[in-house]
């Protein structure tokens, strides 16, 4: 038995409510091995995190912000 196979037989044992689980870690390797994809949805992650912040401990943190602008 080949590893495609072995793993396509774990995943048909898997209860329904882990596929959801499987497939969004499936779509997590192919945008990773999309290395452009990866690094835009990285920034992209980066970015968002930035936005959504509070900015309540932007002194205390401010070198972090900066190197965080600055990539």
């Amino acid at each position: 038995m080949t590893v495609y196979e072995a793993t396509v037989n774990k995943i048909h044992e898997l209860p329904e409510s882990l596929i959801g689980e499987v497939s969004d870690f499936v779509y997590f390797l192919q945008m990773k091995s999309g290395s452009t994809r990866w690094q835009l949805w990285m920034l992209f992650a980066e970015a968002l995190e930035i936005a959504e912040s509070d900015f309540a401990d932007y002194s205390p943190n401010l070198e972090d912000y900066e190197n965080r602008l600055a990539k």
